[in-house]
């Protein structure tokens, strides 16, 4: 069994099940469908706790995300499993990845108006000096 720990604020999203899925950097183990997946939030802090029971993976597939400064979304393009995303497929998977801009406000000041940039200002924030970032997308269901 895999687990993956979550920032605090994408908690609420994942236990009303509406972020279903993740992207991670490479690593030698990640979930395999059909395999249970554990989701916590602070994983490694005192403040551990898991968020739902364990869910399902569903998913476990390539993905390629690149950013751009000249885009005011600052994701250019996503690739999953060696399929670009049209834009409007990139606004659904920010969504599902917990970016909606009515769940989740990540800009200093103002709104952000989509999930997309959204999810744009958190890679710049928590991935500095990436533009071009290679992994995995782990998506999951509830079990049953």
């Amino acid at each position: 069994m895999v687990a993956y720990s979550f920032k605090p604020y994408f908690a609420p999203q994942i236990e009303d099940l509406t972020k279903c899925q993740t992207v991670r950097s490479d690593r030698p183990r990640h979930a395999r469908p059909g395999e249970p997946v554990q989701l916590f939030q602070g994983m490694r802090t005192r403040h551990c706790r898991r968020t739902v029971v364990d869910q399902i993976c569903t998913a476990n597939l390539p993905v390629q995300i690149k950013l751009s400064d000249l885009l005011d979304e600052l994701i250019a393009t996503i690739v999953v499993n060696g399929i670009q995303l049209h834009r409007e497929e990139v606004e659904e998977f920010a969504c599902k990845d917990g970016f909606h801009p009515d769940r989740l406000q990540l800009m200093h000041s103002g709104r952000a108006k989509s999930a997309r940039q959204n999810m744009g200002i958190f890679w710049q924030r928590h991935h500095p000096g990436v533009v071009d970032f290679t992994g995995r997308l782990i998506r999951w269901k509830p079990f049953g």
